[in-house]
């Protein structure tokens, strides 16, 4: 494989872990058996940002099955969130050493890369330009917790009922104008969220771009548990599509804790090779 192919499937293998979902292990769907009452969108929405996860910090240890080019990677990990602000994660093979390390925030992406020594320092344009998509901050951090995005428009949904959950549905969803940075020229989003009718927690959420619909990011949440009186996905299947392709993560969390302030330590050994 050219070592430029190398260069980018490592990239895609660490960042995707922070992005979408759905493989062959599939979330089980809500069980919900009652007919569904017909509601339209500003409820359902009212619905879901009052049950979404709330907090100002978040620290998470999980275990990770990454599948690219059809070959099956191995992870443990912890991840730290500083809310709208900082996500930083680390990641060990089945040995606990720490094999890369990486740290996003609202305008640059860094990760550190220790089985062969190289690191990468960019921006969100590059980061797209690798992984076929378009994202942003705020889309990955909704995507880790199972949250909806917070500076984007909701006006233009539709409420349906599909499977016996809710489902809410946009032709065109955009970055609300006071969010959109000089000289950024935002994506416009196809977009559908699956709700679970108990509790409007998020089970299903996947994105297409308005001009490339080949290229979608997907997730699934399940096995909600309590966490300080909030409900948390322990389990995310996420999946990438883009011309063809697929990757694939599984992450199971296996502690979860909320509002304890956390470090975010990053420092690239000068012996480091730059790789872009």
């Amino acid at each position: 494989m050219p070592d430029s192919m190398n260069r980018k499937l490592s990239l895609i293998g660490i960042v995707l872990v922070l992005l979408v979902t759905i493989n062959a292990c599939k979330t089980t769907r809500s069980a919900y058996k009652k007919p569904l009452k017909e509601e339209g969108p500003s409820y359902l929405f009212r619905k879901l940002k009052k049950e979404q996860l709330k907090f100002e910090w978040l620290t998470a240890k999980f275990r990770l099955d990454l599948v690219v080019d059809k070959k099956l990677n191995q992870f443990k990990g912890q991840i730290r969130i500083k809310k709208d602000s900082m996500i930083w994660v680390s990641f060990s093979p089945a040995l606990g050493i720490e094999a890369a390390r990486l740290m996003i925030t609202e305008d640059s992406v860094k990760f550190i890369n220790r089985m062969n020594d190289t690191y990468f320092v960019g921006d969100y344009a590059l980061v797209n330009q690798f992984l076929e998509t378009s994202v942003d901050f705020d889309v990955l951090q909704a995507f880790i917790i199972g949250n909806d995005f917070q500076q984007y428009e909701i006006q233009n949904f539709r409420a349906s009922i599909d499977a016996m959950e809710y489902k809410l549905s946009a032709a065109a969803r955009r970055k609300v104008k006071k969010y959109v940075k000089a000289h950024e020229v935002p994506e416009i989003f196809i977009q559908n969220i699956w709700l679970n009718p108990e509790n409007f927690k998020i089970t299903r959420v996947n994105i297409k771009e308005v001009d490339n619909e080949n290229r979608k990011l997907e997730a699934n949440y399940g096995k909600f548990k309590e966490v300080e009186g909030q409900l948390f996905p322990y389990d995310l299947n996420y999946e990438i599509s883009s011309s063809g392709a697929k990757v694939l993560v599984e992450v199971r969390f296996t502690r979860i804790l909320l509002n304890e302030k956390a470090r975010f330590p990053f420092n690239i050994p000068s012996k480091f090779t730059r790789i872009i």
